[in-house]
């Protein structure tokens, strides 16, 4: 037989399989487009915006469908009630993450982001309790980000008003609280040291080997220096990059919007005034800041779908089986644009989190930081951050836009399964 007619008959066997596996391991799945062998769904996803394209699809299908990403079947999930259901109310069998092969040859399955079952348990909570004792919610973390904030000020006083890129400074502040936790110590922004470690984290963290001397005996300890590693990286990207982020394009919607920011800098005037720093209590006392800090999370939606998470055994959700190992993509976007509580949810309004008479109004649909077991580690540091960073800049400083207003543009830029605010320049001229 020619060679040419067997290769076609091969692959032609091959796509009859897989198109076969694929409806075969739907099984009692949740309903979804019809899958292309090999490619699956890709083929009907715009992967400028992947969430965008999934919550299209929400629309035939409902709030829980599945879509192929090539072979293997993805579990969607959209809207408050099934999101809460699958994350806080089954949020053990949620809990799981994907392996992937980038993060199993990069994380080797370790640390705190990416790990599963008995390491991710054991390391989020040593984390957990290694934050608390580093000062977590005490009034010793606290104090670190006041100092940073006043350091940040000073570098921002070292541009004298001229346009610049608040990138760095913005992503330096957050990554030195970081520091201050794991080090000790802060660096100054033009540390050379310190420089390296923005632009490195993957680089080796060299650490007391007391913890691995303690437990080198235990072979099913997760307290392993390859473990505690990758647990400091984790901890620096997403306390450093997230945060830096949400700042970044917090200060972008403050130029767009100066009725808001003047609002919030009256606000700081009459509570906290201009002779002392910033602290954590006077947040009750100031619910527009407040309110202006929880719209911008709201808004910018900075991670759509959350890290994708896996459930660990086969679940029953909604009349559906879900098989164990399936990745779940839980839309965090259709929460935080839910337009029943969130009238005009793709508008910038602070009034999202405000009651009729402007006293601060809780949300159960803000999820940022994700929920349930997953969560983010460090959701009580970030909020402390932001809060922290804003208010004592714009204690300080008036933000003049380098170009006009209405050319400032705030539709984010989709990096990978995150959005970021475009480029932009502004002045940081001191009151």
């Amino acid at each position: 037989m020619d060679p040419t007619v067997v290769l076609v008959l091969c692959l032609s066997c091959l796509l009859l399989f897989s198109l076969w596996k694929q409806s075969h391991g739907r099984g009692s799945l949740p309903p979804g487009p019809t899958p292309l062998p090999v490619v699956g769904n890709i083929l009907q996803l715009d992967f400028k915006d992947v969430s965008k394209s999934l919550t299209k699809l929400s629309e035939v299908y409902g709030p829980v469908f599945t879509v192929y990403l090539g072979m293997k079947p993805t579990v969607v999930i959209q809207g408050y009630e099934a999101v809460k259901e699958a994350l806080v109310d089954l949020g053990e069998e949620f809990s799981g993450r994907r392996r992937m092969p980038l993060n199993v040859k990069v994380n080797k399955g370790l640390g705190v982001i990416f790990s599963n079952g008995k390491t991710w348990k054991d390391t989020r909570r040593f984390s957990l309790m290694t934050l608390r004792n580093f000062g977590m919610g005490k009034r010793s973390i606290e104090e670190r980000v006041q100092e940073e904030a006043r350091c940040l000020v000073e570098e921002l006083r070292k541009t004298n008003a001229s346009p610049c890129d608040p990138t760095f400074i913005l992503g330096a502040a957050p990554c030195n609280v970081i520091c201050s936790v794991i080090f000790q110590s802060r660096f100054e922004y033009k540390d050379q040291k310190f420089l390296n470690l923005m632009a490195k984290f993957n680089e080796n963290f060299r650490l007391a080997n007391s913890l691995s001397l303690q437990e080198k005996h235990n072979p099913q300890s997760e307290f392993t220096i390859d473990n505690l590693l990758v647990t400091v990286i984790d901890l620096f990207a997403a306390g450093t990059e997230t945060t830096s982020t949400t700042l970044r394009y917090g200060l972008l919607l403050l130029l767009k919007y100066p009725e808001v920011t003047a609002k919030v800098q009256e606000e700081i005037e009459r509570v906290i005034g201009r002779h002392r720093s910033p602290c954590m209590q006077d947040r009750s006392r100031m619910p527009y800041t407040d309110a202006v800090i929880h719209e911008i999370q709201r808004y910018i939606d900075l991670v759509p779908l959350s890290v994708p998470h896996a459930v660990t055994c086969d679940v029953k959700f909604r009349n559906y089986l879900i098989p164990k190992g399936t990745q779940i993509f839980p839309s965090l976007s259709s929460v935080l644009h839910d337009h029943k509580e969130f009238p005009n949810p793709e508008e910038f309004d602070p009034g999202h989190f405000l009651d009729k008479s402007g006293n601060f109004k809780r949300s159960d649909y803000f999820m940022p930081f994700s929920a349930g077991k997953r969560a983010c580690v460090g959701e009580a540091l970030a909020r402390m951050e932001l809060f922290l960073f804003l208010t004592t800049i714009l204690q300080n400083f008036t933000l003049k836009p380098h170009v006009d207003v209405k050319d400032l543009d705030t539709t984010p830029l989709v990096s990978g399964l995150g959005r970021v605010p475009r480029s932009y320049k502004l002045s940081f001229i001191p009151v």
